[in-house]
């Protein structure tokens, strides 16, 4: 080794020596870059207004898994020797036409409502992703006979076509109601996923990934399909809160879930009576606040979610 090698510095060790120099007299320390769902949980966590829609959600939900702790009563059983009896320390809310306790048909009710918006909503998610992933990533006929089919349900009013399907129906079970209203809630997600798709099969990974020889199921599932899970998440939220709002206006009009089973939206059936709309209100008020603090709570956090995964949404 010569003396000229010898007495050149070493640039890179210099550079290190010089970096580290830097950070113990500044006492920090590199940041680590944060993964893009830690970027989307810091803003979310920032949007007040879906923070509290979380904790509201958590308390209804704690309230319909603690409704055993919270009353003695059952929510099926007739007392008529307590028809309309008003609120009381045994009936916290009164009782209802049949004598049954309000209190306890709201907290077991919410777990109806609940099960009705969540499992529709998971059901309505399977069936909107197949179909949508399948139209986008392939295209051509199959996309036209996909889309074809989705406009022909699109084509019918989601209300009427639901009404029809239950009318066939003699006895509604819970699990009948969620499958119903899922047949015809998927199209509208389906066309979402599809644009999404359509967009996204021609970005440089999906191509990159075709070229290298992936099956068609790993790219969709494996790097498409990931890359709109915000859209995903935050359509999901959403359409909660509208499976709770169809399941109440259906059984409120008598064509969802049959008393005596209790649900938010046949007990608000009581409200079709002037009388007790108008001298029964512990027999009405709480199942529709219920209804709209819930509704409420669930848009809040789907719109913290939006804005969380995609943060120029609120500027527009």
């Amino acid at each position: 080794m010569d003396k000229e090698t010898l007495n050149t510095p070493n640039i890179n060790a210099v550079k290190t020596i010089e970096d580290n120099s830097e950070q113990n007299i500044n006492g920090k320390k590199p940041q680590k870059s944060k993964s893009p769902f830690q970027l989307a949980l810091r803003r979310f966590l920032k949007n007040k207004l879906a923070v509290i829609g979380v904790f509201t959600l958590i308390v209804i939900i704690a309230g319909s898994l603690s409704a055993p702790l919270l009353t003695d009563h059952s929510p099926t059983k007739s007392n008529l020797l307590m028809v309309e009896h008003p609120p009381s320390d045994e009936h916290l809310l009164g009782t209802d036409q049949s004598g049954r306790d309000n209190w306890s048909r709201l907290l077991y009710g919410s777990r109806i409502s609940l099960i009705v918006g969540f499992s529709a909503m998971f059901f309505t998610l399977i069936i909107g992703i197949i179909l949508g992933s399948i139209s986008g990533y392939y295209g051509g006929k199959i996309d036209n006979i996909i889309m074809r089919f989705t406009d022909l349900i699109l084509a019918l009013p989601f209300l009427v076509l639901a009404l029809t399907i239950m009318a066939i129906v003699d006895d509604i079970s819970v699990s009948l109601f969620v499958t119903i209203i899922a047949l015809v809630s998927w199209p509208n997600l389906t066309r979402i996923i599809r644009g999404s798709f359509l967009s996204l099969r021609e970005q440089e990974f999906v191509l990159g990934a075709k070229a290298i020889g992936a099956s068609d199921m790993r790219i969709i599932f494996r790097h498409m399909i990931p890359n709109i899970m915000g859209l995903i998440v935050v359509n999901a939220t959403l359409m909660v809160a509208v499976m709770i709002i169809v399941e109440s206006g259906l059984s409120f009009i008598g064509m969802g879930i049959p008393q005596p089973q209790p649900t938010w939206g046949n007990m608000l059936t009581e409200a079709l009576s002037v009388r007790i709309l108008t001298q029964h209100w512990y027999a009405w008020i709480p199942p529709g606040l219920c209804i709209l603090i819930t509704v409420l709570a669930i848009n809040f956090i789907g719109d913290g979610l939006r804005d969380a995964f995609d943060p120029k949404s609120n500027q527009r």
